[in-house]
């Protein structure tokens, strides 16, 4: 079930060739085993459930859309995952506050062409989502702005994705 989607819907997976290689630069820099992941934008988990298969200790998946989350639910139940994979069934955009320990792995796929992961961005560091030093994976259609109190640590193209790690804290400045 990861790897079709809805298009219709804006549910488009990250192709095996992507995670492959956001994976393979995670895992140089140490930023996957025993991770706390959120995957926000999460369509039908792909990232989240990949980091879980690698190593990350738990999962909480950020979606509000309907059929994303009926994918989302059968990938957990199907890769038997319920036990490290939380599903927050709100809008990205108005996470609010993170009442537990910061996450230090963050996947971000929005629907390509909007401008909600700088919203999404923006509340997940003012409500303390992340961990010290945490790692941002942003996938869009266009290269991402370094946001500030972040470092770029990596940046790759295929076709029109355009994917970029940004580690939060790193930069002199980690307020945004």
């Amino acid at each position: 079930m990861l790897g079709k989607g809805d298009v219709s819907h804006h549910l488009r997976p990250t192709t095996d060739k992507v995670r492959e290689s956001i994976f393979n630069v995670l895992s140089s820099m140490c930023a996957v085993v025993g991770s706390r992941v959120l995957d926000v934008f999460a369509g039908t988990g792909a990232l989240g459930l990949e980091a879980l298969s690698r190593g990350a200790a738990s999962a909480v998946f950020v979606e509000n859309g309907a059929i994303s989350l009926r994918l989302l639910r059968r990938n957990i139940s199907q890769f038997d995952l319920a036990d490290r994979a939380h599903i927050l069934p709100r809008d990205a955009t108005r996470l609010g506050k993170n009442r537990d320990l910061g996450f230090s792995l963050v996947f971000m796929d929005p629907p390509y062409g909007s401008d909600e992961s700088r919203t999404a961005l923006r509340q997940i560091v003012q409500g303390r989502w992340l961990a010290s030093e945490a790692f941002v994976v942003w996938e869009d259609s266009v290269p991402a702005a370094c946001p500030e109190g972040f470092i770029v640590r990596d940046r790759r193209v295929y076709g029109t994705t355009h994917v970029t790690l940004f580690q939060f804290g790193s930069a002199p400045s980690a307020r945004m």
